[in-house]
């Protein structure tokens, strides 16, 4: 346990406080590092409701205390004497329920000065910020209790909506909203992370920071392979980001970065784009080769979207406008070909909850042929984002969603979910997105227990040996006289009902008809999660729950009637996480 300073007497009136920390200033020479006892002591600055107190920044993390539901403080780091961060923290005043960092790399070595509003009448908060070259609780990063195994989490502070995915020298990018410094949404900020193959992520310094013109709402990411911006200063590329302010009014802005999205400049003439409408934000930008500018798609307000067009990321005009019943928010746009087949290809457009318009695009307007249809069918689904710059010669077009799910207890929350591949097919019903795991997340496979082709009777588990925590489950199963059919994960049943062709999980039910006189399905599960799939993707159900960590028993169930097991096989995972 490291040492405390010695607290300062009750019986001391806040002047005689303030001196007594004054002469202890003086006596420590204002020292702050990671053994508590030598912290920096607390000067009172002229603002008389803040306090302030200054520090050699010498470590990699300035590590903070945090107590859920605490008094909200609004804090600072001037680095000599400039404004760095500042940021909302409910700072412990007591024992912290957690601790989440500052990362100080950029600004080792130098003269900072921490500045607090709101004195708060003890210094126990203060006192207990520290430098350190470990995040506090580094020996349990990535295996707390509920954190997910193969779904991204940050490793501290809150995260939502996916942003600016794209892929760049054999890495994917992963942005994504964030408050670092608290459990809920708030000082919204870009993390990032990156990754070889979409299962093992390294998580970078943050990327972009609210300034100005408000905090970094949701927004994208390209390669400018054309240095359309002129931002490109040296042999690579530049990775161009492009976001919503959400300041007073929403603006849109651009920031660029040309060492692989290590570090990032703020264009200095932001905002490129002005407020159009209420809280329009979340735009998404690609390439349209065909007459070489950039598309934005932005959301305006209520189910309305606009097209907008570029040359060069700084100047937009308006080109159309796109309505989605029932939809808004974060909107999503991308051609996909026809089954895989380069001879036809059609454009998705889709909002937050993934509603999508299948249709076309001449450059300027975009024409629904049919639509709505619902992506996904899940209960912890929202705010989906696909990569840019996937190579051609690889054509996948890959999603991430936000994982809504609340992580009690945990120094971090919500998650995205896994990546999925998507693709246009032909069904009964006509054109349909199909969404299925990427084929990297094989990778985790180890152990795996196999059923043979056998009839399942009502009564009978065939997976009674089975048991495991993370879990990919692949099954085909002939319906047969059986009136209900379903594998229990964990204590979460997934039931078919046969006569109403219904895949259900807890609230959530989808249509899914068999194929052949069978369904298949593909079922990942997490330690607060199942993802569902049936029948090679048309239905698409990610499931949030926290899953009992005492509960590994998987059962395969058949009512009213013999099924027909084609095939299943049950495979053990590994974590993600090195």
């Amino acid at each position: 346990m490291k040492k405390r300073w010695l607290a300062i007497s009750k019986t001391l009136n806040r002047a005689a406080a303030i001196k007594f920390i004054q002469a202890l200033v003086a006596i420590l020479g204002l020292m702050f590092c990671n053994v508590v006892a030598q912290k920096s002591a607390v000067a009172q600055v002229a603002d008389t409701n803040a306090t302030a107190f200054p520090l050699k920044l010498e470590k990699r993390y300035l590590n903070l205390p945090v107590r859920n539901g605490a008094t909200s403080r609004h804090l600072s780091l001037l680095v000599e004497g400039q404004m760095a961060r500042e940021f909302d923290i409910e700072l412990a005043d007591s024992q912290p329920d957690w601790w989440t960092f500052l990362d100080l790399t950029s600004f080792k070595g130098r003269q900072g000065t921490i500045k607090v509003d709101k004195f708060p009448g003890s210094l126990n908060g203060l006192k207990a910020i520290y430098q350190s070259d470990e995040i506090e609780g580094q020996e349990n990063l990535y295996h707390e209790p509920l954190r997910p195994q193969f779904h991204f989490t940050s490793r501290r502070g809150w995260l939502n909506d996916p942003n600016g995915l794209v892929f760049y020298k054999g890495e994917y990018h992963l942005f994504y909203q964030h408050n670092p410094y608290g459990w809920n949404s708030g000082n919204l900020t870009w993390g990032h992370a990156v990754s070889a193959d979409l299962v093992h992520w390294q998580e970078l310094a943050n990327a972009l920071y609210p300034d100005e013109h408000g905090a970094m709402w949701s927004g994208s990411a390209v390669v400018d392979w054309h240095n359309t911006a002129g931002f490109q200063t040296g042999a690579e590329k530049a990775l161009v980001a492009i976001f919503a302010a959400a300041g007073h009014p929403f603006t849109q802005g651009i920031a660029y970065s040309n060492d692989r999205g290590r570090t990032w400049i703020k264009y200095k003439n932001n905002p490129v784009l002005q407020n159009i409408t209420s809280e329009n934000r979340d735009p998404k930008v690609l390439w349209y080769a065909p007459e070489k500018k950039w598309i934005m798609a932005l959301y305006l307000d209520q189910s309305n979207y606009g097209l907008f067009g570029s040359v060069n990321l700084k100047t937009w005009e308006k080109l159309s406008d796109v309505n989605i019943p029932g939809d808004s928010e974060c909107p999503e746009f991308f051609e996909l070909a026809v089954g895989g087949k380069t001879g036809e290809k059609r454009w998705i457009f889709y909002g937050g909850k993934g509603r999508y318009l299948i249709g076309t695009f001449d450059g300027k307007a975009f024409t629904p042929e049919s639509g709505p249809h619902t992506l996904q069918q899940g209960n912890c689904w929202y705010a989906s984002q696909t990569f840019n710059d996937i190579p051609a010669a690889d054509g996948r077009r890959i999603l991430i969603p936000w994982g809504q799910i609340a992580m009690p207890g945990m120094p971090f929350n919500q998650m995205m979910g896994i990546p999925v591949e998507l693709k246009l097919v032909t069904t009964e019903a006509g054109l349909r997105l199909a969404a299925n795991p990427v084929h990297e997340l094989t990778c985790l496979r180890t152990r795996s227990k196999g059923i043979k082709s056998q009839p399942l009777h009502p009564g009978e588990n065939l997976l009674a040996k089975v048991k495991g925590k993370l879990l990919d489950v692949t099954a085909e199963i002939g319906i047969g006289e059986a009136k209900e059919i379903g594998i229990n994960l964990r204590g979460v049943p997934v039931t078919y009902d046969v006569e109403k062709q219904e895949l259900s999980c807890q609230n959530r039910k989808a249509l899914l008809k068999p194929e052949q006189g069978r369904i298949r399905l593909r079922l990942l599960v997490d330690q607060t999660s199942i993802d569902i799939f049936g029948n090679e993707g048309i239905l698409y159900m990610p499931m949030g729950m926290i899953i009992p960590a005492d509960d590994t028993a998987v059962e395969v169930f058949a009512k009213g009637g013999n099924a027909q097991i084609d095939a299943l096989k049950v495979y053990e995972l590994k974590s993600a996480w090195k």
